[in-house]
């Protein structure tokens, strides 16, 4: 028609551009469509593997650098940090040192613990004690995380002082967000003892704003507590950034034991990973029954052929 040759209009770089878009159209409707289908899928970094320190806590106040070098050729990549409050110092390295160790053996160090400091004031780097210093010294060293491990018993108290406690997590979330830091707080199964009829975990969900608060779920202390992983994260989708994975076996005294030996059915937990908005997770083994780093090995050896 008309001497058009046809073969070279369809060739030509507006055809081929039009029907590039057209397929990138498709291909982006179909992505979204699976995003909104399957979420998890989305949700984190598979190739990361991480470990909370505490679990080599011996190993790692009498050889820190041999330590993590241990750890990474087991295989994890990611770590979590447990002993900034005190000296103000990571394993007793300034943050440039540790940064450097990090670095030689392959590991990110995403989040740290810190307490909240309301028994200690002598206590330095504490959420109520020096805290701007704190924050400064991790996100110097790059970390996205910084978590309220635990409350001392002398901490806990009443629903009223878990709202006292709501707010200065509040403050403590402000000061890490200018710092483009995520404030988290990690549970026990203490905070599942109902008063009034409520549990102070409750208390401080409803007392934290969810976008400067977020929550680390711990999976055993929450079992422990006898309630469901899959059921919080469906009340607050989103709010769960960071998760332990410490299974629970299957004995009246429920201890600690390697992941993936226990009742724990961390199978199902991740099919939720997307609604809970997980970034990173991290194995934790309060006790071991020998050597942590034969615990740590089993527990990365489920993962790999289980989880990720």
């Amino acid at each position: 028609m008309f001497g058009v040759n046809y073969t070279l209009y369809l060739q030509s770089p507006i055809i081929n551009f039009m029907t590039n878009r057209r397929s990138f159209l498709k291909t982006s409707a179909v992505l979204s469509a699976g995003l909104l289908v399957a979420p998890r899928l989305f949700a984190y970094d598979k190739k990361y593997i991480g470990l909370q320190l505490y679990t080599v806590r011996d190993a790692m106040s009498k050889d820190p650098a041999g330590t993590l070098a241990k750890v990474a050729q087991i295989g994890y990549n990611s770590v979590e940090g447990a002993t900034y409050t005190g000296n103000e110092m990571f394993y007793g390295m300034s943050g440039g040192d540790f940064a450097k160790v990090l670095k030689d053996n392959g590991l990110i160090m995403p989040s740290s613990h810190y307490r909240l400091g309301e028994d200690g004031a002598d206590m330095k780097g504490t959420i109520l004690n020096d805290w701007s210093k704190a924050v400064d010294d991790a996100a110097a060293l790059g970390i996205k995380y910084m978590i309220c491990a635990w409350l001392s018993p002398a901490e806990r108290g009443t629903l009223e002082h878990y709202k006292k406690i709501g707010g200065d997590l509040n403050k403590a979330g402000e000061v890490c967000k200018k710092a483009g830091i995520q404030l988290c707080y990690h549970n026990h199964d203490f905070e599942f003892i109902q008063e009034d009829g409520k549990y102070p975990y409750e208390t401080l969900l409803a007392n934290t704003d969810k976008d400067l608060v977020k929550m680390e779920m711990d999976m055993y202390w929450v079992t422990k507590a006898k309630q469901d992983p899959i059921a919080l994260i469906n009340e607050h989708p989103g709010r769960f950034p960071l998760w332990h994975l410490k299974d629970m076996d299957n004995t009246p005294k429920q201890m600690f034991t390697e992941v993936g030996n226990g009742i724990i059915d961390f199978k199902n937990i991740f099919k939720h990973a997307g609604k809970a908005g997980l970034k990173y997770f991290f194995v934790e083994q309060d006790i071991c029954p020998g050597s942590p780093f034969d615990s740590i090995t089993k527990s990365i050896t489920y993962i790999k052929s289980n989880l990720v």
